[in-house]
């Protein structure tokens, strides 16, 4: 049996990779923050560690023993008060991750990153070949996310045998928080969205993400980057199908970059003016929106048999179960949910992930 160490298990896609860990027959250690929810993990043999990533001796004791590490922790916020807090979680806690496992001789590391590390030129479809330049990152989120890419590749160039995955826009059902994509679906639920922006995303189910992770500890090549996406859409045919799935209408006026941007600093302002909450427009969001966020998935594919389902079907599941789990404000359609013929591929054929063990040399 392969001991795993996982970080960020109470997240969103952390939450589905400890799931998928244990199913398939993982020893699983996880590190959780004292204050963070854990009812995900409730009926899951998970041993926790109690502490955040600047415990380096916490770290250690919880990697020693360990086979490998997915390290999916991260703080992923487009508006933070305080920006060193991210930069401490998300590039000086990599560091000491990464400094754990250099040290207990961990067999491999999956890091999970992000897209946002990838460079992007007008609609086109970037792949892992083209890396952000420094200083073009457009917030904090992005730019700790990218030093802390650094220091992960900094590592697997001395030895340590990291694999580096990218997801791009995951989405599906257990998204608690929720993300910055499945605030676009709640958004949508709750009739918050009367008009879009001229943007593109492209969406992955984010149990297919789970599922990639295991692949990269087993086929993984060191000090590879792999981009975990799947489809490319613009925003209007995202909220075209949540409509198909839903029957509530898909808003149809597009909304002028200056006018978001505007919304984006008064909702800062008010955030700041008031001190409750974070603002629903963060201007990261507004500037990230500027370009068509779409990847090229193909390396996942050929190296790791990374084979995701359907966008439509994750933004299906992440429908029922905002729906099901009280997150939807407003009355659902008579005929909701309505038949789903959008399960069936629209121009290829469906490849089905392999959910085989792939636990590390297995």
């Amino acid at each position: 049996m392969s001991t795993a160490l996982i970080t960020g298990a109470t997240g969103f896609l952390g939450g589905h990779l400890a799931r998928r860990l244990c199913s398939q027959g993982y020893k699983v250690r996880a590190l959780v923050r004292p204050t963070s929810c854990r009812d995900a993990l409730k009926t899951l043999p998970i041993e926790l560690f109690e502490g955040d990533l600047g415990n380096s001796e916490l770290i250690q004791e919880a990697t020693r023993g360990c086979d490998v590490v997915f390290h999916a922790a991260a703080d992923y916020r487009l508006w933070t008060r305080n920006p060193s807090e991210m930069y401490a979680s998300n590039v000086d806690g990599t560091r000491n991750i990464m400094q754990a496992a250099w040290n207990c001789g961990v067999e491999k590391i999956v890091y999970t990153s992000t897209v946002g590390t990838i460079e992007l030129e007008g609609r086109a479809s970037a792949d892992e070949s083209s890396f952000l330049k420094i200083g073009a990152q457009t917030g904090h989120y992005k730019k700790s996310k990218f030093l802390a890419e650094q220091e992960a590749l900094a590592f697997a160039k001395r030895g340590l045998p990291v694999v580096i995955v990218n997801p791009s826009a995951p989405v599906g059902s257990h998204d608690w928080k929720p993300t910055p994509t499945g605030r676009i679906v709640l958004d949508f639920l709750n009739g918050r969205m009367p008009m879009y922006l001229d943007t593109g995303l492209n969406l992955v189910d984010v149990e297919d993400v789970a599922v990639a992770h295991l692949l990269a500890a087993k086929r993984g090549r060191n000090g590879e980057r792999y981009i975990l996406g799947n489809e490319n859409l613009t925003l209007r045919e995202i909220l075209d199908i949540l409509s198909e799935i839903t029957g509530f209408p898909a808003p149809r006026f597009r909304c002028p970059y200056s006018v978001a941007l505007m919304a984006a600093w008064c909702s800062e302002g008010w955030a700041v003016i008031t001190g409750a909450g974070d603002p629903r427009v963060p201007r990261e969001g507004v500037y990230m929106a500027r370009k068509y966020m779409f990847y090229d998935c193909k390396k996942a594919t050929r190296e790791l048999g990374f084979q995701p389902a359907p966008a439509r079907s994750a933004l299906r599941k992440a429908v029922l179960w905002f729906v099901e789990n009280g997150y939807v404000t407003r009355s659902l359609p008579a005929t909701f949910p309505p038949p789903m013929p959008e399960l069936l591929p629209r121009t290829a054929p469906v490849l089905q992930v392999n959910h085989d063990a792939v636990a590390v040399g297995k």
